[in-house]
């Protein structure tokens, strides 16, 4: 080997290392953050079901996997631009944002769940089709109590989201999002607002049936 590259297998041999300790951080964040997302879809899936306390069981064993995950990506920060990653921390994000809308409980900051502020973003814009799931269920059983609340919980939403200007580089395509969130918004308010008119105008002919029976 030439003087000038005398030192180059010294330089492989550390990067060699340096990708070895990477690979194994990703091998033990990768599954962890699926068996977490997972968690996650299940726990949303029980809030729709009414099962809350399942819901926050699930969201606790998803929390523990994301920790879990959290210290490999810390001992190796270039895992904490993945995809996989940032996914897991969206989901958790949703997971807990529905919960907390749903009993209606104050939303959890990103500190409180360890999650990338951005993560936390998306995962709001997520949370907003939930709770519109969430609310045509209710109207569907002829539940309206808490339309106006949760309806007013996802214009709070949009309003913080649409307030976000950064470029997408930094936000990972955050305005795309908030456009969606939109849309769902501007379909829930019209579904809610027929849904009250209609059994307005049902409670009026109930109403004028049992006046002309009286009569």
């Amino acid at each position: 080997m030439g003087r000038l590259t005398n030192n180059l297998d010294a330089i492989a041999d550390r990067i060699r290392e340096t990708l070895s300790a990477r690979d194994a951080a990703r091998e033990k964040v990768l599954p962890r953050c699926r068996e977490s997302i997972r968690y996650c879809s299940n726990a949303i899936r029980a809030v729709h079901r009414q099962e809350l306390d399942e819901a926050r069981t699930l969201l606790q064993t998803a929390r523990r996997l994301l920790d879990e995950a959290t210290q490999s990506v810390d001992a190796e920060s270039e895992l904490a631009r993945a995809g996989y990653f940032r996914d897991a921390q969206k989901e958790f994000t949703e997971g807990n944002v529905v919960l907390a809308l749903v009993t209606g409980q104050e939303l959890p900051e990103p500190e409180e769940l360890g999650v990338d502020p951005v993560a936390y973003l998306h995962g709001l814009g997520d949370a907003v089709g939930e709770v519109r799931r969430y609310l045509l269920d209710s109207m569907r059983k002829g539940d309206l109590s808490r339309g106006e609340e949760l309806l007013a919980a996802m214009d709070d939403i949009y309003n913080v989201l649409v307030t976000i200007d950064f470029p997408d580089a930094l936000t990972n395509g955050l305005r795309r999002a908030t456009d969606m969130v939109r849309g769902v918004l501007e379909r829930t308010r019209s579904d809610l607002t027929l849904t009250i008119r209609q059994n307005e105008l049902e409670n009026r002919l109930g109403k004028y049936d049992v006046a002309k029976e009286d009569r």
